[in-house]
Formats: structure tokens, sequence, C-alpha cells
């Protein structure tokens, strides 16, 4: 079926799930009895969803490979399979090499465990001998940098803590194929910018490594190749610029109810919609983006909304954080949430939003391409010269000092110009 130097090998891959509608959820057993009892004739309605359907590639060895697509498009689900941690529907896998893979937050941990039993725990679940845990162990804490708390149960980590020390040992440990999901969007970005690094070298000395991210330019940067997946299929298999320029012209987000139930994150609170007060601005124009969260189950923890704001290169050019302004909201009402972005300079172009609902133990909800807008071709400076800025970001609001030297006295005179708001 496939060649010596080929580490994964799929070959026509489905996964199907049964979703149930008008169900309501029981708690206990009493719950459901009284349940039965008050509508005996009320039957849940079953709907098969398939995650995956004919997926074949084959991956060879010491291959960086991105997969990318829209939420519901079957990637958590992919690397899920592939990792071992659910079972196919039906097709064929031949994986040669062990797997160590970073899926989601807390992975693998035992949260009454504190750091360093969670290396040794995860190390045997990759199949890792103790002696090889025990070489790589002092290079696992260096690079999580979680010494300090390394003999503190990992219960009462951040979701940062978790991911640094989650990716460490993933990376650390002599798996030979690296499975790395988009959990990486947890961490700060310095740490971003150190696991991107991290897995250049890994793939220098011939581990295979499998990324899924929302990140285009990590993406374009780290890849070798790409596989754009699509309402569980592969559309495309190739060159990571050509996947990209697949996914960002893709048809956009659909916001209808089947979606929303189906977007990534634990699913207690939800986001009922995200909206813009206008499709297209000039560049000095406020946007206004609204985000009405609704509570679907009772939970404790307080939360958090964030929303990046993503150009035509796959580039966050904004991120947007409750909690820069110190807010965190209980979960204890239904409430709208109003981000006001005062003159954002963006560069001409189209941009989407993606939405995050999250708390310190993960994503709540996450909102791809929840909305999208467009800067309109009008530079905010009294020279209309698109050419000198057409690779920028942004259009800054600057201020140009001009002072002429007088060579006979050492004096200087000067002028300012400042573009105009």
């Amino acid at each position: 079926m496939s060649s010596k130097n080929t580490a994964v090998s799929v070959r026509g891959l489905a996964k199907a799930y049964t979703i149930l509608h008008n169900h309501e959820r029981q708690n206990t057993l009493a719950e459901a009895a009284l349940a039965r009892l008050r509508h005996p004739l009320r039957r849940a309605q079953r709907e098969t969803f398939w995650a995956l359907n004919d997926v074949s590639f084959d991956i060879q060895k010491g291959d960086v490979v991105g997969i990318i697509g829209r939420n519901g498009a079957g990637k958590s689900t992919l690397l899920k399979i592939l990792s071992r941690i659910t079972h196919p529907t039906k097709g064929e896998i031949q994986i040669r090499g062990r797997v160590g893979s970073l899926l989601e937050v807390g992975t693998g941990f035992h949260p009454e465990l504190t750091g360093r039993e969670n290396i040794y725990l995860n190390g045997q679940i990759l199949g890792m001998r103790k002696k090889e845990i025990d070489r790589q162990f002092d290079a696992i804490v260096d690079f999580s940098g979680v010494e300090k708390f390394l003999d503190t149960p990992v219960k009462r980590y951040s979701s940062g803590m978790y991911v640094r020390l989650a990716f460490a040992v993933a990376a650390h440990l002599q798996s030979e194929i690296l499975v790395v999901d988009e959990v990486l969007a947890v961490g700060d970005a310095e740490f971003q910018r150190k696991c991107l690094g991290k897995m250049k070298d890994v793939s220098t000395d011939g581990r295979t490594i499998l990324f899924v991210s929302h990140q285009m330019q990590a993406v374009h940067s780290l890849c070798k190749s790409a596989i754009y997946l699509e309402a569980g299929a592969v559309k495309f298999i190739g060159d990571p610029r050509q996947a990209i320029d697949h996914y960002l012209n893709a048809s956009p987000f659909q916001k209808n109810s089947e979606r929303v139930k189906r977007r990534p994150g634990t699913g207690e609170l939800r986001f009922a919609d995200v909206t813009l007060n206008k499709a297209n601005y000039h560049t000095t124009e406020d946007i206004v983006i609204d985000m009405p969260v609704e509570i679907l189950r009772s939970t404790q923890p307080q939360y958090f909304v964030s929303i990046e704001i993503i150009n035509t290169h796959g580039l966050p050019v904004l991120h947007l954080d409750s909690r820069l302004h110190n807010h965190l909201f209980a979960p204890d009402a239904d409430r709208s949430i109003r981000y006001h972005i005062s003159e954002p300079r963006l560069a001409q172009g189209d941009y989407r939003v993606n939405a995050y609902i999250c708390s310190a133990a993960g994503i709540i909800d996450r909102f791809e391409d929840a909305a999208r807008f467009s800067i309109m071709p009008v530079l905010p400076y009294p020279a209309s010269r698109g050419d000198i800025v057409s690779n920028a970001v942004v259009y800054p609001d600057f201020a140009i000092q001009v002072r002429d030297l007088d060579r006979a006295t050492g004096d200087n005179c000067s002028a300012m110009d400042r573009v105009p708001a």
C-alpha cells in the first residue's frame, strides 16, 4: 500500500457521529424515569453526521504537513483518529512510528498529579521507558518554564502553563510522528514563537509533523506541504501557498443553527451571533462588533471574550481580549458584549473576524469566520500614493519633523508636518 519512506498512509477514511435532536439530557436515573412518564411516546430524532468522508493521502517520513480548513471541516477528528484516540467508522490507516500528540489543553494529564508526575505519565502513554524520560527530563522542564511549579498539582496550572508543559513533553520525547492541534493559540506570543522554532528543529531531525492551525503565516513558514479539508473531504493536497489560497477563497462560514451546535469548544456558552455596524469602512472609521453570549448549560468558571481580525494572507492583525480591560464575566446571565475599535487604520482589503469564549480551563466556544468586512482603498494621507504602502498592514497616524542645519552657527530651524487624522 505504501513505501518504506511513508510515515502515514490513509485510504478511504471516514468517521460518522450520531446527533440527537429533540433530546433533553437527564443527569440522574430519577430524572430519566420522570421524563419517560411525562412523555412516554417522545423519541429523540437521530441524524448521522459524517465528520470525515473518503479521506485518502500519504505523508512521507520527515515531512511537515499543515492541515487547514474551517470549523467543522474534520481537522481535529482526523488527528484524533491518527493519534488512536477515536476509531474510524471505515477506512484503512498505516502508521510507521510512535505518535506523540498534543490535541487539547490537558490531554493525557491527571489533574491531581504534579507536573513532574505528569511528565512521566505522558512519557509512559507515548510508550517511553523511564530511562528515556530521565534523559529528556531537564530539557522538558527548561523548555516549559514551569520549574517553579513542577511539584504543584496541575489542576492549579493556568491554561498557558498546561500548554507549555504538554508541548514540551510531546516535543522532547522521542516519538517519530508529532501531531499538534491548534492548542498553541492558548499560549502567549513569545511561547508560540518558541514552539514553532522547536517544531522546525524537530523536523530537521527527520521526524514527521502534522500541524493544524488557523494561523496561515505559521503554516506557510513551517510546512513543506498542506492538506485543505472542507466538509470532511480533502479538497487540495500540495504546496502550502496554494492550499492557503483555497482556504481563503472558499465560501464563508455559514451561521446556521446546525453549524452552531458543531462549533469547537466545551459548549456551556455560545455566541448567538457576531455582527458589525457596517460591511465597508474607511481606514479611520470606528469598527463596532456586537456579540450576544447565551448560556446553554450551567457552568462555574468566569469567562473572557477574545476576537482576532485576520487579513487575506491569514495574518492576525488585531487581537482584542476582554482581560486587557480587566473584564471577566460571570456565567449568571445571557449578555451582549460590544467591542468598539477606534480608528483601527487597517490597510485596504478584506478581513474576517474570529471570536472566542474562554475560561482558565480552555476554549468554550470558537466561532471562526464569524463576520467579514472590507476596508476601502482610500488612504488617510494627503497624497494618494497606494504604491508606497502596498505591503502595509496598518496606516498609522505619524508626524514628520525636518531640521535644516545652519553650517555657520550650528543652529537649526525646524518644521513639523503632521498627517491629518
